[in-house]
């Protein structure tokens, strides 16, 4: 059985921090990390973006490698534990 087809692969983000959070706009992930900008980031071809509340992140797709290099990417970040950061299943 193949685990990427039937179940598919996610990454589970959250975001720590006092104002931070995240939202949902269209296909893109709209981030308050504490710049005087918000960050965008948009969603690439295989991947899907769920925003279950305002300081977690959920990513996933049929492709494990895709998925982890798009959390990667989402998390830069994340110095003394505040910003984005993985969660381990």
């Amino acid at each position: 059985m193949v685990v990427g087809v039937t179940e598919g692969f996610k990454k589970e983000l959250q975001v720590n921090g006092v104002g931070y959070r995240v939202a949902k706009q269209g296909s893109d992930l709209v981030m308050n990390l504490g710049y005087s900008h918000q960050v965008t980031v948009s969603e690439i071809d295989g991947i899907t973006i769920d925003v279950p509340s305002p300081n977690s992140i959920i990513i996933s797709g049929p492709d494990k490698q895709k998925v982890g290099q798009f959390a990667a990417e989402v998390g830069l970040d994340a110095g003394q534990g505040l910003g984005v950061v993985g969660l381990e299943a």
